[in-house]
C-alpha cells in the first residue's frame, strides 16, 4: 500500500491516541519499528498480532513526505487491538500502546518519554529510523527491541547496531518476504545475529523477546559518540568542526546543504555527517548523488535547448537585416548546442529515438 493509497483510505473508527486515558510510570522496555517502501503492508500485518498485555510501548517510524497527510494510526487502530496514535512530544510511554511518528518529525525517546524533533534529516528522511533506534539504545539499553521491516536503501542499520551494542535486541523481516529487502539486508549485514523471521514469525516471538529484555538504563551509560549523535538529532549538538567532533573531513559535499561532509568510523560501515548534522550512509549518499547528477544533466539539457532556440531567433533577426556574418555565427552556435544536447540525451537514456530528440532542439 502506497502513501497515497493509505491517505485515501478512510477508516471507520477515529484514531485512538496513546495519550487518551493512559497514566502510570514510563515503561522500562520499548519496541521501535522502522519501515519504508513496502513497510505499510508489513505493519498492517504485524501490529494486529500484538495483544493488549504487551509489556512494552511500540514506537513506529515510517518514511513519509513532510507534507503528507497520513491515516496510518487509524488504520493500525482499526485492524489491531492496541491503542494507536501519533506520538505527542513529552508524553509518557506506556506498555501496550503504539506511538506513530508524525510527518516531518524525528520520533525519539528520553527517560521513557516521547521526544519529537525537527533535527537534521538522516539519509534524506525526517522522520528517520536511525535517530529512533539510537535514542532507544541510549535510553533503554538492554530493554530496547528494534524491528526493521521492508524498505529501500539502509536507514535503520546504523541505529540497529547501536541497539545491540547497548545490550538490546534486533529483529528483521525475512528479506525474501519483504517487498523491498534492502533495509532488512543492510541491517542483517550490520547485525548478523539478529532474529530474522517473516512478519507472522516476528509477531509470534516479539512478546517473549520483550519479556526477556533487560531493564531501563540511564542515559548516562551510552557511549560519548552515541550521546553526541542523539543530541544532534534533537538539535542540541555542536557543529562537526568542533574539536571533539567524531568525524574526519571526507572531501565530499552534503546533498542537503552543500556543506562539507565528515566521515564517521564507528566499527560499522563508514557514515557521513555535515556540520549542521545531516547524516548519510554510504548507500544513501550514493543514491542521492545519482539523483543530483541526473538533475544537473537535465538542467544542462534545458540550458542547451534554450541556447539553440535563442541562437535561431538571433539568426532570423539578423537575416532580416542582411547581417550574414551574424547569421552564420548564430546558426553555428545553435548547431553546436543541438549536438551537445543530443549527447546529454544519450547519457540520460532518452536518445533511442533520434528524431524525437531532434524535434525538441530544431
Amino acid at each position: 500500500m502506497s502513501m497515497c493509497e493509505m491517505a485515501e483510505e478512510t477508516p471507520d473508527e477515529a484514531e485512538t491516541g496513546p495519550q487518551d486515558g493512559g497514566t502510570g510510570p514510563p515503561s522500562r522496555r520499548a519496541i521501535a519499528i522502522g519501515a519504508s517502501a513496502g513497510g505499510i503492508e508489513a505493519l498492517l500485518e504485524l501490529v494486529p498480532l500484538l495483544e493488549p498485555g504487551l509489556a512494552a510501548p511500540v514506537l513506529v517510524t515510517v518514511h513519509q513526505p513532510a507534507a503528507a497527510t497520513t491515516v496510518l494510526p487509524q488504520l493500525l487502530a482499526r485492524r489491531g487491538r492496541l491503542p494507536v496514535g501519533h506520538a505527542q512530544d513529552g508524553e509518557t510511554l506506556l506498555p501496550g500502546r503504539v506511538y506513530v511518528a508524525p510527518p516531518d518529525r524525528h520520533l525519539m525517546v528520553d527517560k521513557g518519554r516521547v521526544v519529537l524533533s525537527s533535527g537534521p534529516k538522516e539519509n534524506g528522511n525526517r522522520p528517520a529510523i536511525d535517530p529512533l533506534f539510537r535514542s532507544l539504545a541510549l535510553d533503554a539499553g538492554a530493554g530496547a527491541v528494534g524491528v526493521v521491516l521492508s524498505g529501500a536503501l539502509d536507514d535503520g542499520a546504523s541505529g540497529a547496531l547501536e541497539v545491540v551494542r547497548h545490550g538490546g535486541t534486533v529483529m528483521i523481516q525475512e528479506p525474501d518476504e519483504a517487498l523491498y529487502p534492502s533495509m532488512p539486508l543492510a541491517t542483517l549485514e550490520q547485525v548478523p545475529g539478529a532474529f530474522v523471521r517473516p512478519v507472522a514469525g516476528l509477531g509470534a516471538i516479539l512478546p517473549g523477546v520483550v519479556d526477556r529484555a533487560g531493564p531501563l538504563r540511564s542515559t548516562g551509560h551510552g557511549s560519548a559518540r552515541l550521546r553526541w549523535e542523539v543530541a544532534i538529532a534533537r538539535m542540541e549538538g555542536s557543529e562537526m568542526s568542533a574539536p571533539d567532533a567524531a568525524g574526519t573531513a571526507a572531501g565530499l559535499a552534503c546533498p542537503d546543504c552543500s556543506g562539507p561532509l565528515f566521515e564517521i568510523h564507528d566499527g560499522g560501515l563508514p557514515r557521513y555527517r555535515c556540520r549542521v548534522g545531516h547524516a548519510w550512509s554510504q548507500h544513501a549518499l550514493g543514491a542521492q548523488q545519482e539523483q543530483s547528477v541526473e538533475t544537473a544533466l537535465y538542467m544542462a539539457l534545458r540550458a542547451l535547448e534554450d541556447k539553440a532556440a535563442l541562437q535561431r531567433r538571433i539568426a532570423a533577426t539578423a537575416a532580416e537585416q542582411g547581417a550574414d556574418r551574424v547569421v552564420a555565427r548564430a546558426r553555428a552556435a545553435a548547431d553546436e548546442a543541438v549536438r551537445s544536447a543530443r549527447v546529454l540525451r544519450r547519457l540520460l537514456g532518452g536518445a533511442g529515438d533520434e528524431d524525437r530528440g531532434r524535434s525538441r532542439t530544431e
